[in-house]
């Protein structure tokens, strides 16, 4: 308390006190304190942070009321008299604050929490001289859990009628201090300790205590007292068991924590016995809330989160060990968050008179909760269809002898359970309901504690699955008639045509609906969906926004419109339930989200890792020298099948991808669209697995199973998933099981394969059906409005369809191909200036001061640049970082991962350096001067199909970024042929969409075997047309120096494919002078260079790509040969003709054009070269083929026999004597075909 004349307001001449003006306070308690002369310095505000209120004005202005209080009742002159005391200071603040505080809507959490890590880390700290209490550490555990869900600091204010959340800006707590006076009466008193959330631990704690003290001496000044936003009061102290404070105005919490003791039943036993059984004190804490502002599921996540930190969670106590210069000493193990194994069948009482028999029934019961949240889904009815659940007997107290008497005798706070109820017995009935009802759940495969506590917790409480209002379950029920509509009138409308049919997984797009809507509230601007055919259409028109009409112009154009899937620019297109679209998501609130839908091929899951690449590129900002990941502002969510999601390798890549630093996206929600058939397989024969989730366990991801049926279940479940992603930026998986309606299409019979299941299904009715029925029970709806929403969903779509019909031309027969836009970009410029190169020559090898390099690796690194420097020469390895850190300093983001490319699988790139004695990472490359993008580098998982998928998703999504991926050996990128085929190379002609990725592929035959040799040049080039992609075989550092810096730079998009070199990469001949990257660019032909001068003399030109150029320049007869020219082909697409052409005219007595390959007849580039080539060829001069023979294994798999083989290549290609007895062989390799025509 404070002196009385400190608070005075100073008089004016008529005795009142001046209405000083205040900022603080709101512009209406201005107004009346001004025309009843109140001074508002002299008030307490109730408002956020000490803000004047209108209420605190009024109730001024009534204490200096007029007039005489009324008398009260008459006392006969011999009783006693009541006593009258003022109540001034902060005490009359406080009852000022009690008495508005009935008016507030107040809701309450309570949570029981383990206090036995709290009570062992507060006796190690006083045994190393930190004296600090019990509320200290849970005041700071308040404060850092308000930290993170600043919600429940936010306060309600009305002003002129119109409601305010105010947000502090900061956690101010108020500390409820009990201060006894000198006369023996007690006040309570709550000083703010303001701006908690900024404080370390040390200062938080010193000025805990400052305040305290100084509340409990009554010195403090009145500001003290103001601007809290969440208080915290010990009602514990006194033995309190659990308390619903009054919040006070102005504030959004208060937490109230009750005392420390066994639960009840228990406080007699054996504490060392209660040890072993995981038994702890406890200690019940409440979290009194405004509901104007806060819900009740954000009241019970706190408790939550401030019960995870008392536990250790995320170093809460090796924080406050370090902040407080304590040794920190390993924590104690936490008490079991699991239910214990079942009982023995005696324990010997450790203390005579201990409660034996409860001891036993309490472990009893432990099992059985364990068993509920562990086998609980296997009791769920979880089949639409209404197949019999199999059960578990440990499900079961029979199974362990527990009577209901045993039961009741419980106390449910022991078992640790979250359901309502006092008792086991209370209890039980709720876990059935919880784990074995239309909803199910997997979670106690999860390895990390945290997450396991919260979910269980999540469960248990039905925080997320509140009761429905009406207005909501129309909603619901609304949502589920428009998507029947949809589906029925395709069918109607469209007989026989393929829609891929949603029917019996209805429940999908309301819960598609329920994660967007949560997405937009917590700040994402975008959710990118990922899904195969299976009711594709309704999700397009439900949730992306597409209309009616556009969806119905694709079925009327398969019978009598013009082809709506052309792409504009041309190309193939595609069918209607492939292609993407994007739109805008109107939330409930008015509020709109970006929804894509990824375009995919039928090859099912396939668009996986494209979805979670694309959303990472989304959700990274490259602005800048450094990398910003926001996962918050873009949603992954995957939508499988459940045959694909375990028949599918790609699901466990995409999977494993989801933790790891360069891939994650801050979780993924899976849903898979389980209609317990997969086309006519039946899950007995899809997989060896109960459930079709079960991949998932082994990636630690929760997995929720839901009744189809039941949608209100679903919407459950889709919030879960969603909070859980939220929480732990980790995936959630649902597997929503329903059926199929129709068989694989509408024009496939089922009944020949699954009689029984399609008999149930043709009895079956509809989830909009089920669904209106309860609500007509309930009186929700009636049945006339169920049928009126019917029909006016029927009609929207018949009146699109009438406009559409109405709207159409019918066109004249076209005729002519499509053509994809094949036009040449212009030249953009990649030479450097030679300042330039030198300086990124220096920053790529400078490190740290301190930096201890590999004994080995520092001269290799001083000797690269040592050469640069002074020889003005660049190997390969060299010749890319150039590239690649230029583009840096010219604001072009670039993006490399792959398998072992930090190093470089021939430890030839070193970007990554690790210190020798530390193991600490540099990259230089990420720490040039003038860098104006930042640079990704990252190693991949020895995956080929989910990395490349990734990349390709991420490319495609950021256009000003060079994304380039590496394979290990190029003869491994053959395990990502499904995104090549169907993505990379077909998704300009598809879809429109292409990319800049660029693959490197480790390519050359150097006698390592038919696994390490080929990259398999004859696939990519059989594969390129229509401009759609380029390849590239280079032959020198420089040539490879500007292709990377074109394909960055040049405007027109496409995937680049590089044979990149191995034994080059050290290769004495294979380097460039400085001359060559600081002139010139890219040429797609190199001419001979030995032969700049006479060129009358050459008859023969060989034609080459790539490493084996070297086995014909370097061959130690190759300077007999004058009469020899070798050109290399180094982009062997798109075909340059032009340069080829020119090539062949340099040299007038030219007789024959040799292409010559190391790769067998029936691989490498010369089916596509041999036809280009010959139709180039000038009049007279013959083409002949050189290489390996057909086989069927690209090399040879023996280092002898791949030196004899590549001898032959050479000479015959050189046009050498044969040698003896091997003219067979090499007539082999050498095939003459006809003389040029001259076309």
């Amino acid at each position: 308390p404070t002196d009385e004349k400190a608070e005075a307001p100073a008089a004016d001449g008529d005795g009142h006190s001046p209405a000083a003006p205040r900022q603080d306070a709101t512009p209406v308690a201005q107004r009346i304190a001004a025309a009843h002369g109140i001074d508002l310095a002299s008030l307490s505000g109730s408002g956020p942070r000490g803000r004047v209120l209108k209420e605190d004005v009024l109730a001024a202005v009534q204490g200096n009321g007029a007039g005489t209080a009324p008398a009260g009742p008459s006392r006969h002159a011999d009783e006693p008299q009541p006593r009258r005391s003022p109540i001034r200071g902060p005490a009359a603040t406080a009852v000022r604050f009690m008495d508005q505080s009935r008016t507030l809507p107040t809701a309450t959490s309570f949570r029981t929490i383990p206090v036995g890590v709290l009570d062992d880390r507060r006796r190690a700290l006083k045994e190393g001289g930190n004296r600090l209490s019990f509320t200290h550490l849970i005041a700071w555990a308040i404060v850092c859990a308000a930290s993170e869900m600043p919600v429940m600091t936010n306060s309600f204010e009305e002003e002129d009628g119109k409601p305010f959340r105010l947000d502090p800006g900061d956690v101010s707590l108020g500390l409820a201090v009990d201060v006894e006076r000198r006369d023996g009466t007690r006040s309570l008193v709550v000083p703010v300790l303001r701006g908690g959330d900024g404080l370390a631990f040390g200062d938080f704690a010193s000025r805990y205590d400052e305040l305290v003290a100084g509340a409990r001496a009554g010195d403090l000044p009145p500001d003290a007292y103001r601007g809290a936003g969440i208080t915290l009061t010990n009602p514990g102290g006194i033995g309190t068991v659990a308390s619903v404070p009054r919040l006070m105005p102005g504030q959004g919490t208060i937490v109230a924590t009750g005392s420390i003791a066994y639960p009840p039943g228990l406080a007699q036993a054996d504490p060392g016995r209660l040890r072993e059984l995981g038994v702890t004190k406890v200690m019940t804490m409440t979290s009194t809330y405004d509901h104007r502002v806060i819900q009740g599921a954000e009241s019970g996540s706190f408790l939550a989160r401030v019960d995870e930190l008392l536990q250790g969670g995320d170093g809460f106590y090796q924080n406050v060990f370090s902040a407080l210069g304590a040794q920190v000493e390993a924590a104690p193990s936490p008490a079991p968050q699991t239910a214990a194994e079942p009982v023995p069948a005696r324990v010997e009482p450790a203390v005579e008179g201990a409660p034996e028999e409860l001891l036993q029934a309490v472990q009893a019961a432990t099992s059985i909760v364990k068993a509920h949240r562990m086998h609980g889904h296997l009791a769920a009815r979880l089949d639409p269809l209404e197949s019999e659940p199999l059960g578990d007997p440990a499900l079961d107290p029979a199974s362990v002898n527990l009577s209901q008497e045993q039961m009741r005798a419980i106390p449910a706070s022991v078992l640790r359970v979250a359901v309502p109820g006092k008792t086991f017995a209370d209890a039980l009935p709720k876990l059935q309901q919880t784990y074995c009802g239309t909803i199910a759940y997997e979670i106690e495969h999860i390895s990390d504690h945290n997450q396991r506590v919260w979910l269980r917790q999540a469960i248990e409480s039905g925080a997320f699955s509140p009761a429905l209002d009406a207005g909501r379950k129309r909603a619901l029920l609304e949502r589920l008639t428009e998507v029947e509509a949809l589906e029925t009138y395709l069918h109607r409308a469209f007989l026989g045509k393929k829609s891929f049919s949603i029917e019996g997984l209805d429940s999908l797009v309301p819960m598609l609906d329920e994660t967007i809507e949560m997405a937009s509230a917590e700040g994402a601007r975008e959710v990118v969906l990922g899904m195969a055919h299976r009711g594709r259409l309704n999700v397009l028109a439900h949730i992306v926004g597409r209309s009616y009409q556009a969806i119905l112009a694709e079925f009327e154009g398969e019978q009598n419109l013009e082809v709506q899937t052309a792409l504009p620019e041309g190309g193939t297109g595609d069918v209607k339930y492939h292609h993407g679209a994007a739109g805008t998501y109107r939330t409930s609130g008015g509020k709109g989200i970006s929804v894509t839908l990824a375009a995919n091929p039928s090859h099912l899951e396939y668009v996986n890792p494209v979805v979670v690449g694309r959303a990472r590129a989304d959700q990274t900002s490259r602005k800048g020298r450094e990398v910003h990941h926001d996962p918050s502002i873009v949603l992954p969510v995957l939508i499988h099948g459940d045959a694909s999601f375990p028949g599918q390798g790609v699901v466990a890549e995409t999977l494993n991808l989801s933790g790891l630093e360069g891939y994650s996206t801050g979780g993924t929600i899976h849903i898979i669209t389980n209609n317990q058939l997969g086309f006519t397989t039946g899950p007995e024969q899809a997989r060896s697995t109960r459930y079709a989730s079960d991949l998932a366990k082994g990636y630690d991801v929760p997995i929720i199973h839901v009744n189809a049926d039941d949608v209100e279940a679903c919407v459950a479940a889709a919030w879960l998933a969603f909070a859980f992603r939220d929480r732990f930026k980790r995936d959630a998986l649902i597997d929503l099981i329903g059926y199929r309606r129709y068989g694989h299409n509408e024009t496939d019979e089922p009944a020949y394969t699954q009689p029984d299941m399609y008999e149930r299904i043709s009895h079956h009715p509809p989830a909009r059906k089920l669904y209106a029925g309860r609500l007509v029970e309930a009186r929700v709806v009636t049945e006339d409005e169920v049928e009126a929403m019917a029909g006016a969903a029927h009609k929207r779509l018949a009146d699109a369809h009438d406009e559409l019909k109405a709207a159409i031309e019918q066109p004249e027969p076209e005729t002519g191909e499509f053509e994809v836009d094949r036009t040449p970009s212009r030249e953009p410029r990649t030479s450097l200036g030679a300042d330039t190169l030198r300086s990124l020559n220096n920053q790529l090898h400078k490190v740290p001061e301190g930096f201890t390099l590999h004994r080995k690796l520092g001269p290799q690194l001083e000797r690269r640049r040592k050469t640069f420097e002074e020889e003005g020469t660049v190997d390969w390895a060299h010749a890319e970082a150039l590239a690649l850190a230029s583009l840096l300093q010219q604001s072009v983001p670039v993006r490399l991962t792959g398998q072992d490319t930090e190093r470089g699988t021939f430890s030839q790139r070193h970007l990554v350096l690790h210190d020798a004695e530390t193991g600490k990472r540099h990259v230089p490359i990420q720490c040039l001067t003038k860098a104006q993008a930042p640079f990704e580098l990252h190693n991949s998982p020895l995956s080929e199909i989910g990395c490349l998928g990734f990349e390709y998703g991420y490319s495609a999504h950021a256009p000003e970024t060079l994304v380039l991926w590496e394979a290990q050996f190029g003869d491994f990128v053959n395990a990502a042929q499904v995104v090549v085929d169907q993505f990379l190379v077909s998704g300009l002609s598809k879809w429109g969409i292409t990319s800049r990725l660029t693959l490197l592929l480790p390519h050359g035959y150097e006698g390592s075997g038919p696994e390490h040799s080929s990259a398999r040049i004859e696939r990519f080039i059989s594969l390129a047309s229509e401009g759609n992609i380029r390849i590239a075989n280079c032959t020198t550092p420089g040539q490879y120096f500007h292709l990377l810096r074109r394909q960055a730079l040049v405007k027109k998009r496409r995937p680049l494919i590089v044979m990149t070199p191995k034994s080059l990469l050290r290769h004495a001949a294979a380097v460039s002078r400085l001359e060559e990257l600081t002139e010139g660019s890219f040429q797609p032909v190199l001419d001979d260079p030995s032969l700049a001068g006479d060129r009358e003399g050459v008859t023969r030109l060989v034609l080459c790509s790539g490493k084996v150029y070297y086995d014909l320049s370097q061959h130690e007869q190759r300077a007999r040969q004058e009469h020899v020219a070798i050109g290399r082909v180094e982009l062997l697409y798109p075909f340059a003709a032009n340069e080829l052409q020119a090539l062949m005219s340099s040299y007038p007595s030219l007789d024959s054009v040799v292409w010559a390959q190391e790769e067998p007849r029936n691989m490498g580039a010369r089916a596509v070269m041999e036809a280009r080539v010959r139709s180039i060829l000038p009049d007279g001069v013959e083409y002949e083929y050189v290489g390996r023979p057909l086989r069927a294994s690209p090399g040879e798999g023996y280092p002898p026999a791949h030196l004899a083989m590549q001898s032959r290549i050479v000479r015959a290609a050189l046009d050498l004597t044969e040698p003896r007895g091997e003219g067979a062989e090499e007539s082999a390799l050498r095939t003459t075909t006809h003389s040029g025509t001259g076309s």
